[in-house]
């Protein structure tokens, strides 16, 4: 699902005051990381990760890695924080994160 501006912003004004769920450390992405990463995703749709890594191309890459390979994508990344989103479909109707059409 590609995002417009205008959803991208409706969910970085929700991201804004969340704390980062996930922070990935100097041991990578290791597959308990990878794991608890795709559970918290398939729970709240949208959330911050944070990285820890040596210098900005590795950081990255580790980011490039988790939207790749859990159909995420990034709505806003500052520093070595990044604000990821993606939709669940299998969750409650009532429950699901619901952002402006487009």
């Amino acid at each position: 699902m590609n995002l417009n501006e205008h959803q991208k912003k409706y969910l970085r004004g929700r991201g804004h005051d969340l704390k980062p769920l996930i922070m990935v450390g100097d041991s990578g992405l290791s597959k308990t990381l990878l794991a608890e990463f795709k559970s918290t995703l398939d729970h709240h749709e949208l959330m911050k990760v944070k990285v820890r890594a040596a210098d900005r191309e590795s950081r990255d890459a580790m980011i490039e890695t988790l939207c790749n390979d859990f159909g995420a994508q990034i709505i806003q990344r500052i520093g070595n924080v990044a604000l990821l989103y993606r939709a669940n479909p299998q969750k409650k109707p009532e429950k699901r994160l619901r952002i402006p059409s487009p």
